[in-house]
């Protein structure tokens, strides 16, 4: 009874707090669950319930009522415009979504700043409510009690309209079988519409009544969000009773498990978020590879057309060739008939490679090297390679020290990107949780420049090799998943390592970070490197090195496999190929030249932060992919020099407007640029006038990217 009594008062709050939760979580569990949109402003949608509740507020009746309508009202209607803004969005995945819902965040968060300013508003409540009630002999405030009365009603209410209205039927309707839907009559862009309308509106209702509760400031959205996040994950999709208790378990660990067990909280919740993903990925079946039309394109037919005029001739198969091939779901292509199943999965045809491109009735008697000629293909896939470099190379002599400064940190962001690029666009794992190994690397090489081991290629190689034995370490609890779970059970990783770097101060300083730590030297025997066009160009150094290796590496047969891994996946397994061996691989080496990232971006920076490996900028390696093209390493390279010009450069001539300038930059992006930067090499169209963005199979969720036309690697 006195441990019960101890910890009543936050057991209460944690009930109070999960079912805030509850409200703002139930409109995220319907715009994805049920319209298909991952919304990244949904955080937003509260803070503007928020703020205009708390303007409105003035301690009467009268005005908690107009804070509540108009804070609803105003969050529905940018629900509403949330949908038209996704509508063209449709068939182009959830990262795209992504990209845009998060641009969209930056930018709202920035117009809230710059309405009512960026201080934390008060909140006055009514007098009724701003007083104490007695709770088994504790006094409690009356609105907490009052809110929790509410939110259940709100559950109850809500189960009653999906479960036992022609409005609920609808809706379920537009998330299993929208085709029925519309022949019913019904419009299903209307549901969607008011799909995204309902949860904005509930989102903006958490805001408006959670106001006492969780104040409206910088930052709430983003806490908002991250947690409404984990309650969905939690609760899944389907019940909003399911919601609800994931809620108030989420509460309750954020209040209780703080009071009783403080050195554990911090971990609890994304611990729980990360085992539930993984112990579901683990039961799961894996997903047979066909689309919504019968048997999905097989990609890796496309990369044996490709490769076709490379191969050695070979005669024509038996008359049953043509119909096996056609059973398989692939194409017959000249040199390829005959080819078994396991030759079929990975591109290979046994013939001996030996001509490039060769032209038409040449067969095999041109050489390699004639693809290597000024307007062959190898000088035309390079040609991109070389004007980077060249420019890359001559930006000390153009710009300040403060820009060089720049450039050096944007090519450290870079590799975080590149390792980004190899999970995403190759290896069919979408991730953002990335800046885990990123972390571990950068801390690695400060801490070894503290400990006098201040020679770079030796900070470089174990920092990368730290960074690879993390990555091998929770790499299974990552590669069996697909899709957004992979998106969540990353984020959980990237979150738990963000709180080890909070509370392992010995190691990274906490909050306060690392500073003062010796230089690093170039070579040894050297000097320790100072100036900024030195660390800049030790940093180019290290990172063309990088990309080439990862190039090699990804126009290898091994990159060939982890391209028919992503594309053809179920073929591949029934092939007898390790996929699963392939994906940890793959994730190993994602993660090691994360580390170099990392241990780039402490050489340029000489100091390392928190935030330098926290959420933010792993969501904005993920968009500098997307950005760039999700199968193209420099257009990963260029999106994050891109990322880096706009918030620390251009914004610095218009202070105080970063996150407004990145969020228009996300939107025009996914409007302007539907393929990324690496879509303009292909003019309109992918590779021979094609669409280089193939529709995604259902064995990948639509978050996954679409496999790359012919399994080629984009440089």
């Amino acid at each position: 009874m006195d441990l019960l009594d101890a910890h009543l008062i936050p057991a209460v709050d944690g009930v109070a707090f999960g079912l805030l939760l509850f409200v703002v979580a139930a409109g995220l569990s319907l715009a994805f669950g049920t319209a298909g949109v991952l919304n990244l402003s949904h955080g937003t949608l509260y803070a503007i319930g928020a703020y205009t509740g708390a303007e409105l507020s003035d301690g009467t009746w009268g005005g908690l009522a107009l804070g509540l309508a108009a804070g609803t009202a105003a969050a529905c209607v940018a629900g509403a415009g949330l949908s038209a803004a996704t509508a063209p969005l449709a068939r182009r995945g959830h990262l795209a979504q992504a990209l845009l819902t998060f641009g969209l965040a930056l930018i709202g968060g920035d117009l809230l700043i710059q309405l009512f300013g960026a201080d934390e508003l008060p909140v006055r409540v009514p007098e009724a409510l701003d007083s104490s009630v007695m709770l088994l002999g504790h006094r409690y405030p009356a609105y907490r009690l009052c809110f929790i009365v509410m939110a259940v009603l709100l559950a109850a209410f809500g189960t009653w309209v999906l479960t036992r209205t022609r409005m609920g039927a609808a809706v379920r309707a537009a998330a299993d079988d929208p085709q029925m839907l519309a022949a019913t009559g019904h419009n299903p862009r209307a549901v969607h519409t008011g799909v995204l309308a309902a949860a904005g509106a509930l989102a903006g209702a958490a805001g408006v009544l959670g106001a006492p509760i969780i104040g409206p400031g910088p930052g709430t959205s983003e806490n908002v969000l991250m947690l409404s996040l984990v309650v969905v994950v939690l609760g899944g999709l389907r019940s909003l009773w399911a919601t609800f208790f994931a809620a108030v378990a989420v509460g309750e660990v954020q209040t209780l498990g703080v009071s009783l067990v403080p050195d554990l909280a911090p971990y609890l919740l994304f611990a729980a978020m990360a085992a539930v993903l993984v112990l579901r990925s683990r039961f799961a079946e894996p997903a047979t590879a066909h689309g919504p039309e019968g048997p999905a394109p097989d990609p890796v037919a496309r990369l044996r057309g490709h490769l076709a005029g490379r191969l050695r001739r070979r005669p024509r198969g038996t008359p049953g060739t043509a119909e096996a091939a056609k059973a398989s779901g692939t194409a017959q292509t000249p040199g390829t008939a005959g080819t078994s199943g396991a030759d079929r999965a990975t591109g290979a045809t046994g013939a001996d490679d030996r001509s490039e491109a060769a032209p038409r009735g040449y067969g095999n008697r041109v050489p390699k090297w004639i693809g290597r000629l000024p307007g062959g293909t190898g000088w035309r896939q390079a040609a991109p390679l070389l004007v980077l470099l060249v420019v890359l190379i001559s930006l000390p002599a153009l710009l300040d020290a403060y820009s060089i400064s720049l450039a050096g940190s944007a090519l450290a962001l870079g590799l975080l990107a590149v390792s980004v690029t190899i999970l995403t666009g190759y290896a069919g794992l979408p991730t953002l949780g990335q800046t885990a190994p990123f972390a571990v690397g950068a801390y690695a090489t400060a801490n070894l420049a503290d400990a006098g081991w201040t020679v770079g290629p030796v900070q470089i190689v174990l920092s990368a090799l730290a960074a690879a034995v993390f990555s091998a370490v929770v790499g299974p609890a990552v590669i069996r998943a697909r899709g957004t779970t992979v998106l969540m059970i990353t984020l959980a990783i990237g979150e738990l390592t963000g709180a080890v770097v909070n509370q392992l101060k010995s190691v990274t300083g906490g909050a306060d970070g690392l500073v003062g730590f010796p230089a690093t030297q170039a070579l040894w025997g050297g000097e320790g490197m100072l100036e900024e066009s030195e660390l800049y160009n030790y940093a180019l150094v290290v990172a063309v090195v990088a990309v080439s290796l990862t190039l090699l590496v990804l126009r290898s047969p091994a990159g060939k496999l982890l391209t028919g891994t992503r594309g053809a996946e179920a073929r591949m397994r029934a092939s007898g190929h390790p996929v699963g061996r392939y994906l940890l691989v793959a994730h190993i080496c994602a993660g090691a030249l994360a580390g170099v990232g990392g241990s780039l971006m402490v050489t340029v920076q000489q100091y390392l932060s928190p935030a330098d490996v926290g959420f933010e900028i792993a969501a904005f390696a993920l968009l500098a992919v997307v950005i760039g093209g999700t199968t193209s390493v420099i257009g990963a390279l260029l999106g994050a020099g891109l990322i880096v010009a706009t918030r620390d450069w251009v914004a610095g001539s218009w202070p105080g407007h970063g996150p407004l300038l990145l969020g228009v930059l996300f939107v025009a992006t996914v409007y302007v640029l539907p393929r990324g930067l690496a879509g303009l090499r292909g003019g309109s169209g992918g590779e021979n006038g094609r669409s280089s963005e193939p529709p995604v199979p259902e064995d990948r969720p639509p978050s996954a990217p679409a496999p790359n036309p012919a399994g080629k690697v984009s440089p």
